[in-house]
């Protein structure tokens, strides 16, 4: 394996030459111009796209109260978050996945941030909502909305991903699609209030540990969380991405636990209890926990590891042209900032570094980008992560020799896609 230092970049000169736009094309071009995708000929046809009037040209559009919230364009209606039916018994305790494929920069829009419910979407009038804070505290206190709206508040920007994400591929690839494999994660900033400011409120006696977060859902969703994460950088949220949190995502309430498995961050809270000791409930006992080889389960797993995906190409986004192209994906790590991600072409026998554009934040998804010529040769794409901390993220080989196949959660194993000279893209392992 050798280690080269920088990515090829785009030499646009070369480009515009071979797709025949050099600039006496460009300055000469009318209805005449040829599309970036039409392939090259000595005579080229008239682009209906350009010489015919279309009825958007032609029509008035819709006024501007007929959306009054908005909706994303018609053409975009294949961008939602779909689930796996047969991964759970009931559509009420599952799970739906971001289209990582589709999106771009480091903000997932609201509409597309993935769902795991345990019971469900709860539906919460805001004024009947009440957050409850007791045991070991000076003072037990319930707070209205309109009490914690009052207090200051913050915006962060925090990746969220479920412990279960890419959970299906421990014992090799099984679907075909970054959406289905890394899709349990989405990237908001939220707006809120810090959990230090009301547990100082109420007033946290000396031997207080642990706190236990409970949600207002038919499920009951129940975690134990340490004091001193609490004291950390957890927020309460109200709002995401500027506007009030979607019920699918925890309206009115929910806990923002920053670099930690989204099983934490509770939805639709309802109460905090102060304790000296964690709470052993069902979820962090039952479930959420490693099965190691030997038999025995770790318990409190609570970082995500960094972690990466290339998430076009990949199946559900294949190459459609050879020459110029843009891969992209993106990266995070639940111990702070992406200090670099590297990419390979050839399924990890030389790395590139890629370009990391946009804001790189603790806590948060990195987007990058390699900007490449396809020739039609067959890639077998990868990307690895490496945080502030040093750590680099592992083969998927390197991770089974410590956790074995048995686990569902905390699988960061570095992917693998397939491009055929087709274009075609599927995911696969590599022995």
């Amino acid at each position: 394996m050798s280690e080269k230092p920088k990515s090829d970049v785009l030499d646009r000169r070369r480009f515009l030459g071979a797709a025949g736009l050099g600039a006496a094309g460009l300055a000469g071009a009318g209805a005449m111009l040829p599309s970036l995708s039409a392939t090259a000929g000595p005579a080229p046809k008239p682009d209906p796209a350009i010489t015919e009037i279309q009825d958007w040209n032609r029509y008035l559009g819709d006024g501007v109260d007929r959306r009054p919230y908005g909706v994303p364009s018609k053409f975009e209606k294949d961008v939602i978050r779909r689930d796996v039916s047969w991964l759970t018994a009931s559509p009420e305790s599952s799970v739906n996945f971001t289209p990582l494929h589709a999106l771009d920069g480091i903000i997932t829009p609201s509409g597309v941030c993935f769902e795991r419910h345990h019971g469900g979407i709860a539906e919460i009038d805001p004024a009947q909502h009440r957050l409850m804070i007791h045991g070991l505290v000076d003072t037990p206190l319930v707070f209205t909305m309109d009490d914690i709206k009052r207090m200051p508040r913050i915006n962060k920007i925090y990746f969220l991903e479920c412990a279960a994400n890419s959970g299906m591929e421990w014992r090799g690839a099984q679907l075909n699609g970054c959406q289905f494999t890394h899709g349990m994660i989405h990237n908001v900033m939220y707006t809120g209030v810090t959990l230090k400011t009301l547990l100082e409120q109420a007033g946290v006696k000396s031997n207080a540990k642990w706190l236990l977060l409970e949600g207002a859902d038919s499920a009951g969703m129940d975690r134990s969380l340490p004091l001193e994460k609490a004291l950390d950088d957890v927020m309460i949220a109200y709002a995401m991405n500027g506007e009030a949190l979607r019920p699918e995502n925890g309206y009115p309430l929910r806990a923002v636990i920053p670099g930690w498995q989204g099983n934490l961050w509770v939805k639709w809270l309802r109460r905090i209890e102060v304790g000296d000791m964690p709470w052993q409930t069902r979820e962090e006992t039952s479930k959420y926990t490693d099965l190691m080889p030997d038999g025995r389960a770790r318990k409190y797993t609570f970082v995500m590891d960094a972690k990466s995906v290339i998430t076009s190409p990949s199946p559900q986004a294949p190459l459609k042209f050879k020459g110029r192209n843009v891969l992209t994906g993106i990266a995070w790590s639940g111990r702070g900032t992406v200090k670099r991600v590297d990419v390979s072409m050839d399924g990890g026998r030389n790395w590139y570094e890629a370009r990391i554009d946009g804001p790189v934040l603790n806590k948060s998804i990195v987007r990058f980008y390699v900007d490449f010529d396809w020739n039609g040769e067959e890639l077998m794409l990868q990307s690895r992560a490496i945080d502030e901390t040093g750590y680099v993220q592992p083969t998927k080989a390197e991770l089974r020799k410590i956790r074995g196949v048995n686990s569902v959660y905390h699988n960061n194993g570095i992917q693998t896609w397939l491009v055929h000279p087709d274009g075609v893209t599927e995911n696969v392992e590599i022995a």
